[in-house]
Formats: C-alpha cells, sequence, structure tokens
C-alpha cells in the first residue's frame, strides 16, 4: 500500500513508523506541514491510498479528508482530546495512558476510531515515555488500523468516553499558568511531575538569579536540602534547587526569549548560567557502594559477578566534549575491574553524538565542534581496543550519527526492538567519524555503509538485525530492558566459550592493525571533518544553527518526499549496492552531497534529529 506520512516534523514517532511501515512491505513518503505551504497540494501529487498524521499541531484540511481516509495518532485513550494530552497524563500521576487512531474530521481528534492501545506510564519524563511506552503502544494501534484500513470491510466506531477517572475527556493547552513551580509549598514529588511534563518542550517557565528561564528536566535528590527555591550545588552540569522536603536536580535550563532576539536553546544549567551562578559546591555523584542513595547522575557503574554495568543517560542523547570525556574515563575505569563482560549503555537514552547546542553556544563553534569530535572519537577508539573482556553496547533508545558508530564499535550490539537507528550525517552537513569507515563497513560491508549514508532514513531494530548492524533483538518492554540486558550479560559471561572469544578479539585486532591501523581510519575522516569546521561559510554552520533554533525547513526534504518502496531495507541495499559497484559515476568514496540552494535558502535536504517529545 502507498501510505503517505504527514507530520509536523520528522520526529522520532514519524520516524519509527516510516522505518517500520517499509518493513511490512508498504511504500512511504513524507510530506512535512510547513509554513504556509499546501498541504492539500501536496497529497495531490503524492496520491496516496491513506495517509497516517503521527504528529500533527495543525487541523488537516477538509478537502484533503474528505477524498483520503486520513488516520490521526492522538498520544490519549479513547474520548481524550486536546493539544496538551500526554502532558497532563504526566502532570497528573496518571498510572495507566494510551493512543488512539481516529478519522480525520471537522472536529479535532472527535473522528471515528480505527484502533486504540492501552500502555502503562512509568514515572519517567515526557521524552522517555514517547520514545518508549506511547511509541510502542502508537506503532501496535497504527499497524492495526493499517491492516483494518486494508481490508476495505472494517467499519470504525464513534468515540465514547472510556477509562477510569482522568482519562477519555477534552483538555485545554496546558500552559505555563499551571506548570509553574510553587517552590515555597510544593513537595519534590508534584515538582518533578511538572518537570517531568515538560521535560523536552516546552520547558518550566521559572525565575532564578534575575532571570526568566524554562527548567527542563527534573530529578529527585534525597539528601540535599535547605531553603526552599534555593540553589543548593552542582554536578556535571546541573544545578540542585531545594523544595519544601529535599531537592530537585535540574539538568538544563533555555532563556526566556526576548522580543526581537533570535529563539534560545537549551543547555547544560551549569553553563546556561554562566557569569551569574554564585560559588556552589560540586557534589560528587554516588560511587557504585552507594547506589541506594535517592540521587540522580549521568553516568553510573555496578557489577554482577563477572559482569560490568557502565550505564550513562545525557539529556537528549547528546554528548558534549566534557561529557565524552567524564564517559571515557568511566570507561578506563570499568575496564581496571576484573570482568569479562562490560556492557555500555542500557538505559533507555544511548546516543546521537557530539552537542550541537553546546557547541552553538561556545565562543567559536568551529573550534568547540573539533574539540567534541576528537573527545567522541577517543571514546570509540578506547572501545575498540578493548581486548581483554567483550563489550556489548546495549541501545535502549534512538541512536543516530556518532551514537550508532559508538555502538558499532562494541562487540556485539543489543537493541530493543522499539529502537530506530540513524546510521548517517549528512543531513547536518558532515562527512563523519567515530571510525565509521572502519566499523560500519565492517559490518554491512562497503557498498551497503555507502547506501546508509547516502539515503539517511532510519533504519527500525529488526532491519537493523538483517543488515548487520544489530546482533540481538530484546524483545521487552521500555522500562524492563535494563533488567533483561542485565540477565543476557549474566547468561553470555558464564558461557564457557567467552574466554576462547576474548582471545580470538585480540588477534583479531592485531591482525587488522597491521593490514590498516586505526589512527589511519581516524585521520583520514578527521581530514574531512577540520575542512569542515574551519570554513564559516559551510554548509554545516549554517545547518547546525537551524536544528539548535529549530528552524523549520522551506520544505519537505527530497529524500522524505520521495516514496520509498516497502521492498525490505536489505533487499533494498542490496539492490543500490549492486548499481553503485557498476557504475563509477555514483561511487564516490564516501562523498558529501551536492546542497542546492537558492541565495539565503536553507539546503533543500534539511532535517531535524529526533528530540523525542510531541
Amino acid at each position: 500500500m502507498y501510505i503517505l506520512l504527514v507530520a509536523t516534523a520528522f520526529n522520532s514517532l514519524t520516524q519509527r513508523l516510516h522505518a517500520e511501515l517499509r518493513d511490512h512491505g508498504h511504500t512511504v513518503a513524507v510530506e512535512l506541514a510547513l509554513h504556509g505551504e499546501s498541504l492539500a497540494g501536496a497529497v495531490r501529487r503524492h496520491q496516496p491510498q491513506l495517509v497516517v498524521a503521527p504528529i500533527l499541531k495543525t487541523a488537516i484540511p477538509r478537502e484533503v479528508w474528505s477524498a483520503h481516509t486520513c488516520l490521526v495518532v492522538h498520544p490519549g485513550p479513547v474520548g481524550d482530546r486536546g493539544p496538551s494530552s500526554l502532558d497532563w497524563a504526566i502532570q497528573g500521576d496518571a498510572g495507566q495512558w494510551g493512543v488512539t487512531v481516529l478519522q480525520a474530521n471537522a472536529e479535532m481528534d472527535a473522528g471515528d476510531v480505527w484502533a486504540s492501545v492501552a500502555c502503562p506510564m512509568p514515572p519517567v519524563a515526557k521524552s522517555d515515555l514517547y520514545r518508549g511506552e506511547l511509541s510502542d503502544a502508537a506503532v501496535t494501534a497504527v499497524m492495526l488500523a493499517v491492516e483494518r484500513f486494508a481490508t476495505g470491510t472494517y467499519s470504525p466506531r464513534a468515540q465514547t468516553v472510556e477509562g477510569g477517572v482522568g482519562t477519555g475527556r477534552a483538555r485545554p493547552y496546558l500552559d505555563q499558568s499551571v506548570r509553574r513551580i510553587d517552590w515555597a509549598s510544593e513537595s519534590t514529588e508534584t515538582i518533578v511531575r511538572k518537570l517531568r511534563a515538560a521535560d523536552s518542550q516546552p520547558g518550566v517557565l521559572d525565575e532564578l538569579l534575575g532571570d526568566e528561564w524554562y527548567l527542563h528536566g527534573g530529578h529527585p535528590e534525597g539528601e540535599l536540602c535547605g531553603r526552599p527555591g534555593e540553589l543548593l550545588a552542582t554536578r556535571t552540569g546541573a544545578v540542585c534547587r531545594a523544595t519544601t522536603d529535599g531537592a530537585v536536580w535540574i539538568p538544563e535550563l533555555r532563556v526566556r526569549r526576548r522580543p526581537g532576539q533570535p529563539p534560545t536553546f537549551k543547555l547544560p544549567a551549569v553553563t546556561a548560567l554562566a557569569g551569574r551562578l554564585p560559588s556552589l559546591p560540586e557534589s560528587p555523584a554516588p560511587s557504585r557502594l552507594h547506589t541506594h542513595r535517592r540521587t540522580w547522575t549521568d553516568i553510573g557503574y555496578r557489577e554482577e559477578r563477572s559482569v560490568g554495568f557502565l550505564s550513562f543517560s545525557f539529556s537528549g542523547g547528546a554528548m558534549s566534549t566534557t561529557q565524552c570525556r567524564r564517559l571515557l574515563a568511566a570507561y578506563r575505569e570499568a575496564c581496571s575491574r576484573p570482568t569479562s563482560v562490560l556492557v555500555l549503555g542500557g538505559s533507555r537514552v544511548f546516543s546521537n553524538g557530539i552537542h550541537l547546542n553546546v557547541i552553538e553556544a561556545a565562543e567559536d563553534p568551529g573550534a568547540e565542534s573539533w574539540a567534541n569530535i576528537n573527545a567522541i572519537d577517543d571514546l570509540v577508539e578506547a572501545v575498540l581496543t578493548t581486548t581483554d573482556r567483550l563489550v556489548v553496547a546495549a541501545v535502549g533508545g534512538y541512536a543516530a550519527a556518532g551514537g550508532v558508530m559508538l555502538a558499532l564499535a562494541a562487540d556485539e550490539v543489543w537493541c530493543r526492538s522499539g529502537t530506530v537507528l540513524n546510521p548517517h550525517y549528512r543531513l547536518m552537513g558532515l562527512y563523519g567519524s567515530e571510525y565509521w569507515t572502519y566499523t560500519l563497513p565492517r559490518r554491512v560491508g562497503p557498498a551497503a555503509a555507502e547506501c546508509l549514508m547516502r539515503q539517511a532514513l532510519p533504519v527500525s531494530g529488526r532491519a537493523g538485525q538483517r543488515l548487520g548492524l544489530i546482533d540481538r533483538l530484546v524483545e521487552c518492554a521500555p522500562q524492563d530492558f535494563t533488567a533483561e540486558v542485565g540477565r543476557l550479560a549474566g547468561h553470555l559471561a558464564s558461557l564457557p566459550a567467552v574466554q576462547s572469544r576474548i582471545a580470538a578479539k585480540k588477534a583479531e585486532r592485531d591482525q587488522q592493525e597491521a593490514l590498516k591501523p586505526l589512527v589511519a581510519f581516524r585521520e583520514g575522516e578527521l581530514a574531512q571533518m577540520r575542512r569542515t569546521f574551519a570554513d564559516p561559510a559551510a554548509p554545516y554552520h549554517m545547518l547546525r544553527r537551524a536544528f539548535v533554533r529549530k528552524e523549520k525547513p522551506l520544505r519537505t526534504p527530497q529524500h522524505l518526499a520521495h516514496p520509498v518502496c516497502g521492498a525490505r531495507v536489505t533487499d533494498q541495499l542490496r539492490s543500490e549496492a549492486r548499481v553503485t559497484e557498476s557504475d563509477p559515476e555514483i561511487r564516490p568514496q564516501h562523498r558529501m552531497p551536492v546542497i542546492k540552494k537558492a541565495e539565503g535558502e536553507m539546503p533543500t535536504f534539511m532535517s531535524y534529529l529526533p528530540e523525542g517529545a510531541p
């Protein structure tokens, strides 16, 4: 079936549906609802058999829904309506929620229901829920709705209010008057819920050190305390603020935009408050011997028998120079422990590569880009050269660009079944580094690696396993991933063949180093990156600014608007690889894309990596 995805942004859910619909044999294209562009005209051009809207902040025009069946994905149970459904559910501490696929009509969220799937609501941030439990429910509901539509005999049912208290009702936009925190009276639990309900967007507007800031993310602290509202300490870029019964850690801040000023963007709290922050103690993260503490840290380590678990969870998956260096130090310390298996990752967030927001805020973005790419290269090199144990990358959430390459440096890559990978760089105008010219062809072959880079399309977990990007697909709910990885890693460490695998790994590394040393791959990649970072006119700098400030492209990127055949991804890549190998005119040596643009216009291929939240 030819399915057109209509979306406000090519966000995490849109990407996952794009990938999984292709896996199911459908032909898929995307049209973004942008500026004054006529959505009706775009649909007429495509003439799809079905329209699906994974995330849409504007109404579908009558001329579209009256001519085509249009399925809207609503992040709420049947009967729920309004633009802030998930936010209200988190802030109201709903234990159970759902996703409804309904047919677009003249009234927002009021159409007939094609499918509805319930999902749990564990106490985590909105972006984690959106990429996890809600995404799983949405994909299940959409696939069921598509299957029902394909029969040609299913009749969707009219909406009725279902569920218990707090579900199935119309809700207004959740504005800042309701989100606002009363530090003098509200408990840590209440404040954390408000912060979690706005962690990615829009943030919670608050006053701090003489200015207005949006607070992003929130984690409870069980030991530090002080006068409610007072700043108590810092930790790895976050600030700790006192509540009536404890404190909360706030990782990121965004200053409120002033009239006439460019859009602002999130930064690590300490970076955002530079020059204003009073002298505060740096509260050390708990050691692995004190993991029972009720607190927050972005890097953690624990051991179970002969398995070490090095977890990390950086906001949005971005990794700054400082974060890469801290993770490298933790990795080296973990490698000093007497374990035979080391698991890297295992939490809900893995990595999307370098930290574009921190780079944009730097005095010299080109220099900071160079420092950041070298810092993440150092981390990847440490993983690649670990020869005294097996390293497993446990990818529980979406991964992109350098984050995918970090995972590929491990001996085995385990991904949760709902994971989406974006193993490419070109949409940010970059050649890429992190030893991808070694690790990606090693896993999928040179021609398929070239195709993945050129296509710049998301890859589902199942397709990734067929391609060889992923070694194990872990079928479990998001909240069960850490425990399931622990069980599987324990089993791996207990196998008699582990020591022989470790010995073979070292021999293979020595052999590869003799053929072509790792430094040669790194130098080749960084030569390309150095030219890009040093050139102020390079598209990367314009694309980075647009990404960070969330500027919309002028039109749907061509690689998204072009229909992608629903053949299995592996079959597509093999077909393209044969063409690439046989035609020297389209077999560049990992070349950068040609960027055609009118003066003052964004490159037409521009798209945005997932933030995770609507």
